[in-house]
């Protein structure tokens, strides 16, 4: 005999058409790399795996290397599954007569979840990119997108696997000038950006509208400063492993760094997109300097002189060989550089990014399925799965229903991902 609790023949089918929906749903996840977890490892480590950064070798001249031989310093990450998202909902048995309003409630969920999910990546790729492209006009123009494709191209970032993410606004704006650019009968993509609002691929990067973005504030106030003398300690030198005063070795985080700078009470918050007076941005393999300022972003303010930022400042001022590995600027010293936010005026943050640095982790619930609810599970593509209960109470004659994912989001590399800003009173 059936379980009270147990799922019927229509509810597994509907489950199987909410699983693809969803799947068409997500539609960063698809766009950014994926790492799949143990469950049994994550339950040991607190949720918590340190993911590697890609090595970034040197080369020397000559047939004698003899004094050229160096350690490699391996780069990590961590990355946590900290999303733990869930949609409950109830149906009397009264409700339940109606068959399509469960399915409705079912795509509802589904909607949800996905929509989180997409957010998840979003607000990483927005708070933690650190290329930023400020322009000074609304959104419009081919070179709006080549600009991205500039400040990538000159660090050294691959060319394959590009992706930018608009808000709605700034992917119409982008759509009218291409239907007016390209416009003749007959041409497919004038067209589809005329009828239907579309843009595809432009300057290398596949583009994607969202009606939801991220917003960066107007940044006012006080510009402070910063000294980037080696005597100052304002850069950073790349290590794997760190050791406590107890001997205890732990892994570093090097994507951030802990900065000091003038006294300022509100003028730097996090989020914030800075550029420092001499200090710029070089490619990250040849370590060529690009001549244009590195772009960082405030991660967190810690008190009225010291702030986070990301990317550190790996300049190479302290002469290890770790500092010539990961070497992202080259610092043109001074005791009082200007601190320059790019955020001038408060826009919706569109998010540009190659495959590797954003990375989604899927998690898994270990539900029993002898506890009295009915249990179903499945994976999309992507392998974030989805957990659907069902429990029936008796006393109230009301079903339970839950809908869950667990996941995790990482941007392993801030450098290989950015934000474009339209609206800003400076250009590129």
């Amino acid at each position: 005999m059936a379980s009270i609790n147990s799922f019927s023949k229509e509810e597994r089918v509907a489950f199987e058409d909410l699983l693809e929906g969803f799947n068409d749903a997500l539609v960063l996840s698809r766009n950014v790399s994926m790492y799949r977890t143990s469950g049994t490892e994550m339950a040991r480590t607190n949720d918590i795996i340190w993911r590697t950064q890609p090595y970034i070798a040197q080369s020397y001249d000559g047939m004698d290397q003899s004094l050229n031989f160096q350690s490699m310093t391996q780069l990590a990450v961590p990355a946590t599954l900290g999303f733990k998202k869930s949609v409950p909902w109830i149906m009397d048995a009264l409700e339940m007569r109606d068959a399509l309003q469960e399915g409705r409630l079912g795509d509802a969920a589904k909607q949800k979840l996905a929509s989180d999910i997409n957010l998840a990546i979003m607000a990483v790729a927005a708070n933690q990119g650190s290329l930023v492209v400020p322009i000074g006009t609304d959104a419009g123009t081919y070179d709006d997108v080549a600009a991205c494709d500039t400040i990538m191209n000159e660090q050294g970032v691959q060319a394959f696997d590009r992706y930018l993410a608009l808000s709605s606004r700034d992917y119409n704006g982008m759509a009218g000038n291409l239907a007016v650019a390209t416009r003749s009968f007959g041409n497919k993509m004038s067209d589809d950006a005329y009828r239907k609002g579309f843009v595809g691929t432009v300057s290398g990067f596949d583009t994607y509208k969202f009606d939801y973005a991220n917003r960066i504030r107007a940044a006012g106030g006080t510009d402070p400063t910063i000294d980037t003398r080696a005597s100052a300690n304002n850069y950073w030198v790349p290590a794997a492993t760190s050791v406590a005063t107890t001997g205890e070795s732990s892994n570093v985080d090097n994507r951030f760094q802990t900065i000091t700078h003038s006294s300022v009470t509100t003028e730097l918050a996090a989020g914030d997109a800075v550029t420092f007076a001499g200090v710029e941005a070089v490619h990250h393999i040849t370590k060529q300097s690009t001549g244009e300022l590195k772009t960082f972003r405030i991660v967190q303010r810690l008190s009225a002189t010291t702030s986070v930022i990301t990317p550190p400042i790996i300049s190479a001022q302290g002469g290890t060989d770790a500092e010539l590995q990961y070497q992202n600027c080259i610092v043109t010293p001074a005791a009082a550089a200007d601190v320059d936010r790019l955020n001038i005026v408060a826009a919706p943050i569109n998010c540009f990014w190659q495959k590797d640095a954003l990375e989604i982790l899927p998690g898994r619930y270990a539900v029993p399925t002898d506890a009295g609810a009915a249990v179903m599970r499945a994976s999309t593509d992507q392998g974030i799965e989805l957990v659907m209960q069902k429990q029936y109470d008796v006393n109230t004659m009301k079903t339970k229903y839950r809908l869950d994912t667990l996941f995790g989001v990482v941007n392993k590399q801030p450098e290989m991902s950015g934000i474009l800003l339209f609206g800003q009173s400076v250009g590129p």
